[in-house]
């Protein structure tokens, strides 16, 4: 095969992906670390239970709206190409993020939170199959690992704008920016060449049309969905309260900085993690590379909820050393699963490996606020959460020891082995 060189279409390519998955990471973070001041703002002076309940609801049903998201955008996207899925994830967002700052009511919030989720779900999905498509094989690994850390870059960037912004209104405006990312890229973003073909070929012989529910690619749908999912539920569960967390452990103050810099610790941790997992992968293979990362999940799970009573700067330290562990994990993944599949299917696929998780996430925080009350603190509550970190690992153990295959292996039909 031709060496195919990098062209500036695309890095072109990069940036839009980039950038759309970067401000989908500030949107998904952006509640959290307003939410002890946005539900007090919106329901005044409610008792704590009543306002842990509502704060369940509100961070619950973003991740519900991403797990429907992944999976309807990964058919959109197999369906009817990945520009119109990377385009409409990004605008849906965007347009969502900026309506939720103008809600009155908590309902209005839940709404826009489950639709900006939508938008957020798609994107993850999309601009990763697209990339997977259209980047030079070469150095396919590495700037898909890189483009992982765009939404640590995103939680950074939630961490700043709480920083700086105290009126969270104010800062949801933050979705002007995805939105004009979705018009411009209307006009420069082109059609994947990879898709169009497999269209092609189906159109013309529509046998050759893949099912991800055949014999073939279930072992790989059901490891994908476990792995995949299980750090996702640990991560989700401790990223979305923290902040809450932190709130509780210094009950004198409105801690506002102290939230600020744990996302930025998120951010930053997450951020070296998938720069990372590139050159990690290929040097202990992605089996190794996930062992390794839930076990740092695991470890240091254990002594940020188990030993710390009271706030101390060793808690940004474990904040960091968790994140760095997730955002390796998502490197990794983000490279392994869209190619354990045929392009036909690819998007679809990796939305149900991506978003299966989520939907089981969604349900287990919106019980945290339930067991705050009944296990006697966020701490012990986020602990339970993160005891699927365990399960993870265990998965990981006893899967198949392979390395991932190369995006150009996965299809069973040879005379498509050159071009995918």
């Amino acid at each position: 095969m031709q060496h195919e060189k990098i062209t500036p279409y695309h890095w072109l390519l990069f940036i839009i992906c980039f950038f759309g998955m970067a401000f989908g990471g500030t949107i998904s973070t952006l509640m959290a670390v307003y939410l002890p001041v946005a539900v007090k703002d919106i329901l005044g002076n409610k008792n704590r239970d009543e306002l842990n309940n509502i704060s369940a609801y509100i961070n619950a049903i973003f991740i519900f709206g991403g797990a429907f998201g992944g999976f309807i955008f990964g058919i959109i996207s197999d369906r009817y190409g990945r520009k119109p899925g990377v385009l409409f994830s990004i605008g849906c967002y965007g347009f969502f993020t900026i309506l939720t700052g103008y809600m009155p009511a908590w309902w209005g919030l839940v709404i826009c939170r489950f639709i900006s989720g939508f938008g957020l779900g798609g994107i993850l999905v999309t601009a990763t199959t697209l990339m997977m498509e259209e980047w030079p094989k070469e150095t396919r690994a590495i700037f898909v690992g890189i483009l992982s850390i765009s939404v640590p870059i995103g939680i950074f960037s939630a961490g700043v704008i709480d920083y700086f912004v105290s009126d969270w209104r104010q800062g949801f405006l933050i979705g002007t920016i995805p939105l004009g990312i979705a018009m411009v890229s209307a006009l420069l973003l082109k059609e994947s060449k990879k898709w169009l073909y497999s269209r092609q070929q189906i159109i013309e012989s529509p046998k050759q049309k893949e099912n991800i529910l055949a014999i073939g690619h279930r072992s790989n749908l059901l490891i994908g969905s476990l792995i995949f999912g299980t750090m996702l539920i640990g991560l989700w569960a401790i990223f979305s309260w923290i902040p809450t967390w932190i709130q509780n452990l210094i009950a004198d103050g409105d801690a506002q900085k102290e939230r600020g810099l744990s996302m930025m610790m998120l951010g930053m941790g997450g951020l070296l993690g998938g720069f990372l997992s590139g050159w990690l992968t290929n040097a202990i293979g992605p089996k190794r590379s996930m062992i390794l990362c839930f076990a740092v999940c695991s470890i240091v799970s254990f002594f940020l909820f188990k030993a710390n009573t009271f706030f101390s700067p060793i808690i940004y330290v474990e904040i960091a050393l968790l994140a760095l562990s997730f955002g390796a994990s998502q490197g990794v993944l983000s490279v392994y699963i869209p190619s354990l599949f045929p392009v036909s299917i690819r998007a679809t696929a990796t939305g149900f490996c991506f978003n299966t998780g989520r939907l089981v996430t969604a349900t287990a925080v919106l019980f945290i606020g339930v067991l705050v009350t009944e296990l006697g603190g966020y701490g012990n509550a986020l602990f339970i959460f993160s005891a699927v970190f365990v399960i993870g690992l265990a998965v990981t153990i006893f899967s198949k020891d392979t390395a991932a295959p190369d995006i150009a292996g996965v299809s069973n039909a040879p005379h498509l082995q050159e071009i995918i």
